[in-house]
């Protein structure tokens, strides 16, 4: 028992720490290890006091980045938690979702019409990783065509302060087939940037497509 308590003694919060370091190095030492029993107790603290679920969830979306095959099995808690008024919480999970969508990208592209009814209400960072979360899904054959449509949409209605960076992202999984639809996209949405720099980004991709 007192080794399960370590993992919960390690977070940021448990040594009183502001810093995201601990939380770090708990994820590299975990992934390192194949830790799956400390993983296990990281999810179950995801309905703790707060400061212990940010940190849990943190560790979790660290370990994904670094090696998604280790929490891919948590993709239902993962989806739980986009419904979460803790908002750390809610983008967290979304960063998860992310980071195994290439072990999953089935159940993933399944469950897209919660994670993107989610995207929109959600936070900047929450949005963000939805975008990631279809860009990936696009890269992939049997997904590629519903997942661009379904980033058409996003694009078409993202605001303008992300759509630079999204247009940037999504540029790899352009290709003969979907890119006319891609640059009448974009083309459609220059109207509504007003800072130049923001424009001129936008324009420079059109061009790359033309």
């Amino acid at each position: 028992m007192e080794k399960d308590m370590s993992i919960i003694e390690k977070l940021a919060s448990s040594l009183n720490r502001r810093d995201e370091l601990p939380n770090q190095e708990l994820a590299k030492e975990i992934v390192l290890s194949k830790n799956k029993k400390a993983i296990k107790e990281l999810v179950e603290n995801l309905s703790n006091k707060k400061a212990i679920q940010n940190d849990c969830i943190k560790v979790l979306y660290e370990i994904g980045e670094q090696e998604p095959k280790l929490i891919a099995d948590y993709i239902k808690e993962f989806v739980e938690q986009l419904n979460s008024k803790n908002n750390r919480l809610q983008w967290g999970a979304m960063i998860a979702l992310s980071t195994i969508t290439n072990e999953l990208p089935k159940e993933i592209y399944t469950i897209l019409p919660t994670i993107l009814e989610v995207a929109d209400k959600g936070s900047v960072i929450t949005k963000d990783h939805a975008i990631n979360i279809l860009i990936k899904l696009c890269a992939i054959k049997d997904y590629s065509d519903g997942a661009f449509a379904l980033l058409i949409e996003q694009l078409l209605k993202s605001p303008t302060n992300q759509l630079p960076m999204y247009t940037e992202r999504a540029t790899p999984i352009v290709n003969e087939k979907n890119k006319a639809l891609f640059v009448k996209t974009l083309t459609t949405r220059l109207g509504d940037i007003e800072k130049e720099t923001k424009r001129k980004c936008i324009e420079k991709v059109i061009q790359k497509f033309k």
